[in-house]
């Protein structure tokens, strides 16, 4: 079992939990995930990146959306709560190491796993310049700790209620003309990675995308979160979860993330109407 450590409520729906799993916190590096399951009659898995990790305290940080049934119950623990199965960590670190000049674009809940890879690069002696882009001000995470750490912080949001009024494709094209980076980091929604990806494709710069498809076991075996590679199938799950955005067929991807589209709207209205979701930080 796992116990809660700490809770806070970033944003409506985003929380960020500490949960202790001294094995998972050691071993780990950016871009790896686990697989977690709640227990008890609810036997759903879903995968979520480690956003952070302590090993002195033995404790990994996840942030999460809640969106479907398993987060939407995820959010109602508490500090002391525990949960039964966290399998970890999953898939293939991040390729971090001494590029020169790196941007680092985070979209809405993408930011999070953007952060340790922010970390990462910064460590590995490269200058790193942060893009975050969200609908508006209020669906913002993490501007503080990505200050802490980026050379540079541009701040989007689609309304202007805060930042720039733009999308991150604006400010990234721009930086590819004026400050010519040698390696893109893009991590949020599906479609917002494959207009990135396209942003920076004409310029030539080695792009990695974080791909967040369809997973249920997390080891390879069910191929349910296959994509298309430069017309070879991988599996995110064990080949990925980052790979090269150009490479990426991202209208195959679009098509088979939207296969269970209805059945998580009604998730998420099922679960917003009939779980509480307490407004403080635990």
């Amino acid at each position: 079992m796992n116990k809660i450590l700490s809770k806070q409520r970033l944003s409506q729906e985003v929380f960020r939990m500490s949960i202790h799993a001294p094995e998972i916190a050691e071993a780990r590096s950016p871009g790896q995930f686990i697989i977690l399951q709640m227990g008890g009659d609810f036997g759903e898995r879903i995968p979520l990146t480690i956003a952070d990790a302590n090993v002195e305290e033995g404790s990994i940080t996840l942030i999460f959306q809640a969106v479907g049934e398993t987060t939407h119950r995820l959010a109602t623990l508490e500090v002391g709560d525990s949960i039964e199965n966290l399998l970890g960590p999953l898939g293939k670190p991040t390729d971090i190491k001494k590029y020169g000049k790196v941007v680092c674009v985070g979209g809405g809940i993408g930011v999070a796993p953007l952060f340790p890879i922010v970390q990462g690069m910064k460590r590995a002696g490269n200058e790193v310049k942060v893009i975050m882009g969200a609908r508006n001000a209020s669906l913002l995470i993490m501007e503080d700790d990505m200050k802490a750490q980026a050379d540079e912080l541009i701040v989007v949001t689609d309304d202007g209620s805060y930042g720039r009024k733009a999308l991150v494709t604006e400010p990234l094209k721009e930086l590819c003309e004026s400050w010519k980076p040698d390696c893109v980091v893009i991590i949020g929604p599906p479609i917002m990675m494959k207009f990135a990806a396209l942003t920076t494709k004409p310029y030539g710069i080695h792009t990695i995308v974080s791909l967040n498809t369809i997973m249920i076991d997390g080891t390879g075996m069910c191929g349910g979160c296959r994509a298309n590679i430069g017309g070879v199938t991988k599996f995110a799950c064990v080949d990925g979860p980052e790979f090269d955005g150009h490479l990426v067929d991202w209208d195959n991807l679009l098509l088979r993330l939207g296969t269970y589209k209805p059945q998580e709207e009604q998730a998420h209205h099922r679960c917003h109407i009939g779980l509480d979701i307490k407004e403080g930080d635990a």
